[in-house]
């Protein structure tokens, strides 16, 4: 093979190639809810925004698709699906935060495209988070924000670790 036409396979390899995000790598795999803080932005009061034992996992793929779900540790177990109150529905609803999308990581920031919610207020939309990496731990901060439960203007940083 002549070195042009070896120069030329190679530059259009290159062209085609799929753009690597900054720190994928560090990203992909499963991670585990480990603590989740809320500031209240109107009067700064600070308190576990998923409850002190948040259970909750988001799962960054190769692929460039995300999914995250987050349920608050004193969710009220109903008695049956069939005398399931509307009430008791509710409350499951408020308790919980859980989405899907396509991702874009830039190492000190993460973009989820939000394509399926169980909010449909936030399908189609764009979540940004800050983030800090702390040895096997992400640490993310939102932007204020309404928060799902209430609405109430708030900051939240959760704590994510990855597991093994």
């Amino acid at each position: 093979m002549n070195k042009p036409l070896l120069a030329s396979i190679v530059a259009a390899i290159l062209t085609t190639a799929t753009p690597v995000n900054a720190g994928d790598e560090e990203i992909h795999g499963t991670w585990k809810l480990v603590s989740s803080q809320r500031i209240l932005v109107e009067t700064g009061q600070k308190f576990d925004s998923w409850g002190p034992n948040p259970n909750g996992f988001i799962t960054y793929g190769k692929d460039g698709r995300m999914m995250v779900i987050i349920v608050r540790d004193d969710r009220q177990k109903g008695e049956s699906i069939e005398k399931l109150t509307e009430q008791q529905r509710s409350d499951l609803h408020k308790s919980m935060a859980a989405y899907g999308g396509t991702y874009k990581f830039h190492g000190d920031r993460i973009e989820h495209f939000v394509d399926i919610s169980w909010n449909q207020i936030w399908t189609g939309t764009t979540v940004v988070r800050d983030v800090k990496r702390d040895g096997e731990q992400l640490i993310y901060t939102t932007k204020p924000a309404p928060f799902p439960a209430d609405g109430k203007m708030s900051v939240n940083t959760l704590v994510w670790e990855r597991l093994k």
